[in-house]
């Protein structure tokens, strides 16, 4: 199981409250910020993402914790006739309608406010369903992977995008300084709230990766499950499917 890292340590409200809270307060700035931090590498495994998604030609695709929705907005190129994105923050959901708007993507994207551990949608609904650096904020991680399973069709696709650690003590050690040291430098420097960056590494950290989440995915009943570590591994992609 993940280890629980909640953003606010002095806060006894739970883990989904918080996040909430943080998700929305960072909302303006987090896009920015995460091509900082990122170097821009975040942008080519979403790429990546996207091609494994549209090798299945989906018709309806769920992006989960879709933030300000740079992961649906990309999933377009799959010509999926509807992509749903869904938050528990409507501070990034409101940034991601106006990237929307702009776009002139309403027709295709819609963004809808809602819990990853209590899908509103009926069994069997997606083709494909995704999500982007968002399985760590899960209060409860088997719970959201759960109901993923259940609204995901049979012989759908799902794809997680999320942070790992390095195997490699080299790039570890690389990792280990950007990660608590440099990231949340930059995230006080240029955040409005303080402890965000520093709660974004410490869940990194600790949250399963490689064959532990695998694990965890195919114990919930996924099948088909496998990872593909990006960039050194600090980022892992996995794919799973139902039966």
């Amino acid at each position: 199981m993940a280890e629980k890292v909640n953003p606010y340590k002095d806060s006894d409200q739970s883990k989904k409250v918080q996040v909430t809270k943080m998700f929305d307060t960072i909302s303006n700035e987090y896009d920015g910020l995460n091509r900082v931090i990122s170097f821009g590498i975040d942008v080519k495994w979403r790429e990546k993402v996207v091609k494994l998604v549209a090798k299945t030609n989906p018709e309806n695709i769920l992006d989960i914790a879709t933030g300000t929705g740079d992961l649906a907005i990309n999933l377009v190129s799959t010509n999926a006739k509807e992509i749903i994105g869904l938050d528990i923050s409507d501070g990034m959901l409101e940034v991601g309608r106006k990237k929307i708007k702009a776009s002139h993507l309403d027709n295709i994207i819609s963004m809808v406010i809602g819990d990853s551990e209590d899908l509103p949608f009926e069994d069997n609904t997606f083709d494909a369903i995704t999500v982007s650096f968002g399985v760590r904020n899960f209060e409860n991680l088997e719970k959201g992977l759960a109901e993923i399973l259940r609204v995901l069709k049979p012989n759908g696709i799902f794809v997680i995008l999320e942070t790992s650690v390095p195997t490699n003590p080299f790039f570890k050690a690389g990792y280990n300084f950007h990660t608590k040291l440099i990231m949340p430098t930059i995230g006080k420097l240029f955040s409005k709230d303080k402890v965000a960056y520093t709660y974004l590494s410490e869940s990194a950290s600790v949250f399963p990766y490689g064959e532990a989440l695998n694990n965890i995915l195919s114990k919930i009943g996924f099948i088909n499950v496998k990872h593909d570590p990006q960039t050194m591994g600090v980022a892992t992609i996995y794919t799973a499917s139902k039966a």
